[in-house]
């Protein structure tokens, strides 16, 4: 028997599996082809370890060690490495696939098809494999940071502070922390919904790595961070979603040239992403081309772009011609698994030469600036604030620079298909969303974003541009509104833009942040929350502080006004009195917020300033009250305008309702008004307009007629 409909229930499939057996596989093929795919998966590791390590050699990564931790640790990094990359790679794409591809179920789909349940399953395998190697990875690190091997004392006394009080330690516990609550929910449910929280949480655990290598110390660090953790994201989900679809080929049965084709479009954006990624990366660690080829640094970038450019090559040799092929054949898939298997193996000696290249020496030295505050900054400190400079000022933010070019062409890309198939999409609405991308723009990569962290006052316009101007203008947009109206509906009860886009905004999560007082909450409350703790100066000095503060304050606001002006589905908002109450309140607070820093004495993040040079307490002061100011009248104007707007919605509301009820009164002759009419005339003790009519009837029937002389 074998598994070619994944649609059934979880309970059929699984009785069909336990009677199974081993034999041939969908397409006919002898159990051994199978054997020989997962020898030569199993043996991607392996290659991809070793080719880093001598790869490692090759560009000098061991000649600059001033004090060598030992062989074991040396070469033992690397491999431990290798195996830590391929564990996630291989867990990643499984829950990907499994959230995003593969066919759901049938009776319940809320709960994990077979299909995906045999995904989660491997996927838990992988898990394990990739904790194990998370925490190896940490201790081989520590090792390497202190420069001695395992069995000398000064490891064993020094471990626990390398791991919770420097930097590269937290950044693994972190890592290490999200790789545990993956493997909890995986052992916990098969709910599908969870399963792609698994896949987040998998995802998330990537991020912290990007704090590592060559990013966090030097100047661009912004983009070195962004960059590798853009390059890891797409990497893992690129060749961890092709291996999943070779494990889980036989599983989706004739549902495999659907699948296939689902992962081909998570691979071309992966593909995008990685591209991408490497020219900044690249662009940052070298002089120029010609170190490509005259340096040990640049001839492993250049051969790892070569294999890049091959595998984007088979990328589209397999949507042209292995995907249209397997539509007509499901049970032919030779050709697919060679091909795919093919690929793994030069994205192995890819992920190996990415190691080596994250341990070997640029040609750019990664180090600090000697100027103290363009170190502090990441880039070279700007000249004193004027406004001219300030609207004229651009450091590039590639990552945001991505998200908004992205944001606009898909939501472009949406209208125009709209208006292909005779729809209509109001231009009120495409010209918000343009503006709010272009300020999303603006504000990270701007003088906003140049000046942020060198005033308290420029910092707080870019506060303001991105939670206070930015969000309202997306939400009038309505991009959740385009995107059900654009993307296809699947019919497998599987998983993908569309239905997650269902699913996420009618969930009781977005029931709850969407409820006006926790939006309101949430959006007033931040400023308290930022300014008032730790998390300001963090963010002046950490790139994950500055980067959760950008995120945060755009979300807050799109919330917010989500709830306020929002004309995308999703939970039920409030009426619109209550509306203008939250705008009123939320007014109030931000007068109060900017009087309360326009008065106060304390200057905030006082150690930062002092590290850019800043320590006349009056000048700090002073420009702390212009941020209160610009707090209290930048919040004004938008906040005035949202209510319009709610007022104008309020308004035109009442008039569609209007038009119903006079609808719906031709068509019943106004039967609603009449009856409560009558109702308001009996409780006053009167006849009704019917019974008055009815008596009036009787009377004129009972009363004779009078006749005439005639008669």
């Amino acid at each position: 028997m074998t598994h070619q409909i994944d649609d059934l229930d979880f309970e059929t499939r699984q009785l069909s599996l336990s009677s199974s057996g081993r034999g041939a596989g969908t397409d006919g093929a002898p159990e051994r082809r199978t054997s020989t795919v997962a020898w030569v998966l199993g043996l991607c590791i392996p290659l991809g370890a070793g080719l880093a390590l001598v790869a490692m050699y090759y560009s000098g990564a061991f000649a600059g060690l001033i004090s060598s931790p030992g062989a074991v640790v040396s070469n033992g990094l690397p491999l431990v490495t290798a195996l830590f990359d391929g564990s996630a790679t291989v867990t990643i794409g499984l829950l990907a696939i499994s959230a995003l591809a593969l066919p759901g179920q049938r009776k319940d789909p809320r709960q994990a098809s077979f299909s995906q349940w045999y995904a989660s399953q491997w996927a838990i395998v992988a898990a394990v494999v990739w904790l194990v190697s998370a925490i190896a990875t940490l201790m081989f690190t520590a090792a390497n940071t202190l420069s001695v091997p395992f069995t000398s004392p000064l490891f064993r006394s020094q471990f626990l502070f390398v791991t919770f009080q420097l930097e590269i330690g937290q950044t693994w516990l972190v890592t290490i922390g999200c790789i545990l609550v993956t493997l909890v929910i995986l052992l916990a449910t098969k709910n599908v919904s969870w399963l792609a929280t698994a896949a987040v949480f998998s995802i998330l655990a990537l991020l912290p790595l990007s704090l590592s290598g060559h990013s966090a110390g030097t100047l661009e660090h912004v983009n070195a961070v962004n960059s590798l953790a853009m390059h890891l994201v797409g990497v893992t989900l690129w060749m961890g979603g092709l291996i999943a679809v070779i494990l889980l080929r036989k599983k989706a049965g004739k549902n495999l040239a659907t699948v296939v084709g689902r992962y081909s479009t998570i691979a071309l954006w992966s593909f995008a992403f990685v591209a991408f990624s490497g020219v900044i990366n690249a662009s940052l660690r070298l002089t120029g081309p010609l170190d490509l080829f005259r340096t040990t640094y640049g001839q492993l970038i250049l051969a790892k772009s070569v294999i890049l450019i091959g595998l984007g090559i088979a990328g589209a040799y397999q949507r042209r011609r292995i995907i249209p092929a397997l539509v007509r054949e499901p049970t032919r898939t030779r050709s697919f698994v060679r091909l795919a298997v093919s690929e793994v193996v030069f994205m192995s000696i890819a992920m190996g030469l990415s190691v080596a290249l994250s341990k070997s020496p640029p040609p750019v030295p990664q180090t600090t600036s000697t100027n103290q505050q363009s170190a502090l900054l990441g880039f070279p400190y700007p000249k004193p604030v004027t406004l001219e400079r300030f609207l004229t000022a651009v450091h590039p933010d590639w990552f945001f620079i991505a998200v908004a070019v992205i944001m606009a062409a898909l939501y472009l890309a949406g209208v125009r298909k709209l208006r292909a198939r005779g729809d209509s999409w109001p231009l009120g609405r495409t010209i918000p969303w343009l503006v709010g991308c272009f300020g999303v723009l603006y504000a990270t990569s701007g003088g906003p974003s140049v000046y942020g962290a060198v005033n308290f006052s420029t910092h707080m316009i870019q506060h303001m541009v991105l939670m206070m101007y930015v969000p309202p203008l997306l939400v009038l947009g309505a991009p959740i509104l385009l995107a059900l109206r654009t993307l296809p509906k699947r019919r497998d009860n599987s998983r993908g833009a569309r239905e997650w886009i269902m699913i996420i905004t009618h969930s009781r999560y977005a029931s709850v942040i969407t409820n006006p007082v926790v939006a309101a909450v949430i959006f007033a409350g931040s400023l308290v929350a930022f300014y008032y703790t730790g998390w300001f100066e963090a963010s002046l000095q950490t790139h994950p502080g500055h980067f959760i503060m950008e995120v945060h304050f755009l979300l807050a606001g799109y919330v917010f006004f989500f709830v306020v002006i929002g004309v995308d589905p999703g939970p039920k908002r409030p009426p619109y009195p209550l509306r203008i109450i939250l705008l009123l309140a939320t007014l109030a607070f931000h007068a109060f917020f900017g009087l309360a820093l326009m008065s106060g004495t304390d200057i905030l993040a006082a150690d930062w300033w002092h590290a850019l040079g800043k320590t006349n307490y009056q000048e700090l002061l002073q420009d702390q009250h212009t941020g209160g100011a610009i707090a209290w009248g930048a919040g004004e104007f938008p906040t005035v305008l949202v209510a319009l707007m709610v007022v104008r919605q309020w308004v035109r509301s009442d008039e569609r309702i209007a038009k119903r009820y006079d609808r719906r009164a031709d068509v019943d002759g106004d039967a609603e008004l009449t009856a409560y009419n009558e109702r308001l005339a009996r409780m006053a003790g009167r006849p009704s307009n019917v019974e008055a009519v009815s008596a009036q009837e009787q009377a004129d029937t009972s009363t004779p007629t009078p006749r005439g002389p005639e008669d």
